[in-house]
């Protein structure tokens, strides 16, 4: 910088002074004509200086201002603070995006082989980058539901949101007439592959659903109030959660999760989507979700981890669901008829009638007396907090009205 500032000073010097000089050896030339050929070498030699000098000033000026301009990266933010900092910051959209040939030659050109899944919006492939990484790569359909919209905001959200339970996104792929999500690659699978497989439950014993219930709930309060992002999943159900190769559970699929601003907990929709079973009735039947319509989905998804049954599973007597099902137990003092019979040799009896109390307080029909997701996580880690008491929800009908709702719901 000294060297800059030595070199633009001296080039201003010759070059203000240039002038002066030439006014001196005319007035020289007109009294000694003799000078005449020395002061037009003289006057050659200073504007060779000059030009070298701009020269000089110039490329001192490209380096230093390239230098200064140049993005600042986190390395030199190590340098310059001795600390780190949060990476998701410095996340940009170019250095999220893939060529699509690299992801083609990853998935071998989406082969059947590499086929894991399918979804709502397309298929799941498993693919390896030339770095030996493995990578999930889910390439939406064209017919599917999901648009640019959706696309656009499932990328942002999870570019921005770093959790052990959540799953991370590695990129994306935007090409003509594809759209693809790259994301890490999370080895055993979703949790319904588990869970509702005769042959695959008992890889599932208490120890294990109850990490995983607890993983999904610190998952979810992360979303609610722990991230720079207010976020309302409103998708929460057992295929959208992956488990990694110790079973720790990861939460997928944000493509219908929704933003909500400051201190807003709640909003209004006339574009219902997600689950039937998982969503909760304020927002089925009209449109309203909030935080709350998140706690109602984990209360299923945790009945489900303890039963080993689907929500639309039908029992008898009545021809009720897995939600009322759970109620009648309850209510008639026999809360562990629900429990997968592949737990009775693992099962903790104070964990699992907790895990009842409380799935069964996240399903009440009446937002208010759900608990928030932070009261979920310290009931869940402290056997010493005492339990409210549930009460009963008007949505445990018959078999016949739990078709009409559903058709109803279908209509809207």
């Amino acid at each position: 910088m000294f060297f800059f500032l030595v070199l633009l000073q001296v080039g201003f010097g010759i070059f203000f002074f240039l002038p002066f000089l030439q006014y001196h050896y005319r007035i020289g030339m007109v009294t000694q004509p003799w000078k005449k050929r020395s002061s037009s070498k003289l006057t050659i030699t200073v504007v060779a200086i000059v030009v070298f000098l701009v020269v000089c000033v110039a490329i001192c000026y490209f380096f230093i201002v390239k230098k200064w301009c140049r993005p600042i990266t986190n390395s030199d933010l190590k340098k310059e603070t001795g600390s780190n900092i949060d990476e998701s910051e410095m996340i940009t959209e170019q250095s999220l995006q893939f060529e699509l040939r690299t992801i083609e030659e990853a998935t071998n050109n989406f082969s059947i082989e590499n086929r894991i899944g399918e979804g709502g919006f397309g298929v799941v492939y498993k693919g390896i980058l030339p770095s030996g990484l493995e990578i999930a790569v889910k390439r939406l359909s064209n017919g599917s539901a999901q648009g640019s919209l959706e696309f656009k905001n499932e990328v942002v959200l999870l570019a921005k949101l770093q959790h052990r339970n959540l799953v991370r996104l590695l990129g994306f792929c935007l090409h003509v007439g594809e759209k693809i999500l790259i994301y890490e690659y999370v080895a055993n699978h979703s949790l319904d592959f588990f869970l509702f497989d005769p042959t695959k439950q008992a890889n599932l014993d208490w120890s294990t659903r109850y990490k995983i219930i607890r993983g999904i709930a610190r998952g979810m309060l992360y979303l609610h109030e722990d991230s720079r992002l207010r976020i309302i999943h409103r998708d929460l159900k057992t295929s959208n959660i992956l488990l990694d190769d110790e079973m720790n559970p990861k939460i997928s699929d944000f493509g219908m999760a929704r933003i909500i601003c400051g201190s807003q907990t709640r909003a209004m929709t006339n574009r219902i989507v997600g689950t039937y079973g998982y969503m909760s009735p304020e927002y089925a039947m009209h449109g309203h979700f909030s935080v709350k319509s998140d706690v109602f989905s984990l209360g299923v998804l945790v009945l489900e981890i303890i039963s080993g049954k689907k929500n639309t599973c039908v029992f008898q007597p009545g021809y009720t669901d897995l939600l009322c099902h759970a109620w009648n137990t309850w209510k008639n003092g026999e809360p562990f008829k629900i429990l997968d019979s592949y737990l009775v040799d693992s099962i903790s009896e104070n964990e699992a009638l907790r895990c009842i109390n409380i799935a069964l307080l996240c399903v009440q029909e009446d937002d208010e007396l759900r608990p928030s997701m932070a009261s979920v996580v310290l009931m869940l880690n402290s056997s010493s907090i005492p339990l409210l008491v549930p009460r009963k929800s008007s949505f445990c009908f018959s078999e016949k009205n739990q078709i009409d709702t559903i058709r109803a719901v279908g209509d809207t």
